[in-house]
């Protein structure tokens, strides 16, 4: 009798210590000490994006930097996990794998890169790990229904989603240069095909006298001519380049070697000083007859949260880091985790807590407005500047303000 209570208090013991690692790999506590709360991503931090993600993790661990210099949230330094995935969708999921169940995260902040993010979606949902902005706008992101994990409930984007940016840069086409013949050249990627999806969405909508020249082709191809050469035949009013930034600079490079001088608009993700100084050189003297355009989700006249911003990345130590867009996307992602971490009920530190913080009321984006995640809205910002690139200062200029898809479109309609 005796060997068999013990044998039985083993057994109980056993499905404890079981019940309580489930718990722990399904956010409970994951992540999460008396005086750590651990966080991380993965993103391209060499190769030909890391342009983009070493300032974008900086502008992370600036924001951190900031907290922890504060007295952290709950008593608890924060702590930022990254792995180098070379944009690499392949790595990318091998490393969010080791995010969530070796380095045992409690959230992943600043998720990087379309081909990362399609490729771990799945993933993020089936484990339920809060993912707290995405650096991309695919149209997998997107959801007005997320009252489950399998419907994105753990997922929170802030990016503009590009199918809504597809529509915007047709309409801001049409709208200054009354454009009618819209040339889109895109990437085979899902980034590109969502952008075209959103330009052919406005387009149509817009009826009869409007339409497009397509031209697809692979994400980072080096030769783009034939593309330029198709515009150029179909006698296009504008030239929409859909694509990552590289993309854009090799599109762009092509289009001034071959003397197509209509007007540009590309993505947000190429809003940043580096893609003007890596344009050839020749285009500066075609700027008054080949403006380049692009749109923005962060307001680049909101000078009080830009200077906060400032503020802050010189503090980190690395004042250099004011001039990028990116170093402010990965303080805005820093920003918005923060605050639902310090809404959350410090006795209910698990994943179940965190998003209903989130949720519980609108989180204030810096440079950005707000977002909303309540009643299952995982839909991105709706609200989009327009730039102009100025060759002469290296920086982008601001057309217009911030705006919202409806009141762009409001104004084209009719036409």
């Amino acid at each position: 009798m005796k060997k068999f209570v013990t044998f039985l208090l083993a057994s109980i013991a056993l499905v404890l210590l079981v019940g309580l690692a489930g718990c722990n790999r399904d956010g409970d506590a994951q992540g999460i000490t008396d005086t750590t709360i651990t966080v991380g991503n993965t993103a391209a931090t060499s190769g030909a994006f890391a342009m983009v993600g070493v300032p974008f993790n900086d502008g992370i661990r600036a924001y951190f930097h900031r907290v922890n210099e504060a007295g952290g949230i709950h008593g608890r330094e924060l702590r930022f996990v990254h792995h180098d995935d070379g944009f690499d969708a392949v790595n990318g999921l091998a490393f969010t794998e080791a995010l969530i169940h070796d380095d045992g995260v409690f959230a992943i902040v600043g998720h990087f890169g379309s081909p990362t993010i399609g490729a771990t979606l799945g993933l993020l949902r089936e484990t339920g790990i809060p993912t707290v902005y995405f650096a991309s706008g695919i149209g997998a992101l997107f959801s007005d229904d997320a009252f489950d994990n399998a419907r994105g409930r753990n997922i929170f984007p802030v990016q503009a989603i590009f199918v809504t940016e597809g529509r915007v840069l047709a309409a801001r086409a049409i709208e200054e240069y009354d454009a009618r013949n819209i040339g889109i050249i895109y990437t085979s990627d899902e980034a590109g095909m969502d952008y075209l999806r959103g330009v052919r969405m406005q387009v149509e909508a817009m009826g009869a006298g409007f339409t497009t020249t397509e031209h697809q082709i692979s994400p980072g191809q080096a030769d783009v001519s034939s593309a330029v050469l198709d515009m150029i035949n179909s006698n296009v009013d504008v030239v929409i380049i859909a694509s990552s930034q590289a993309s854009f600079i090799i599109v762009a490079n092509a289009m001034s070697a071959a003397g197509l001088t209509v007007p540009v608009f590309t993505s947000y993700v190429s809003a940043d000083p580096t893609a003007i100084a890596m344009i050839a050189e020749d285009y500066i003297g075609m700027e008054a007859t080949f403006p380049i355009y692009s749109t923005a989700w962060l307001d680049p006249d909101g000078i009080v949260d830009f200077l906060d911003f400032v503020d802050g990345v010189t503090a980190f130590g690395d004042p250099s880091l004011a001039a990028s867009a990116f170093a402010m996307a990965g303080w805005v992602a820093a920003s918005t985790f923060v605050q639902g971490m310090q809404a959350t009920d410090p006795d209910n530190l698990t994943w179940e807590g965190f998003i209903e913080a989130m949720e519980s009321t609108p989180i204030n984006v810096p440079m950005a407005g707000t977002m909303d995640f309540s009643n299952g809205q995982r839909t991105g910002t709706e609200y989009l500047a327009l730039l102009r690139a100025n060759f002469e200062t290296g920086a982008w200029d601001t057309v217009r303000p911030l705006e919202s898809l409806h009141a762009v479109i409001a104004r084209v309609s009719g036409r």
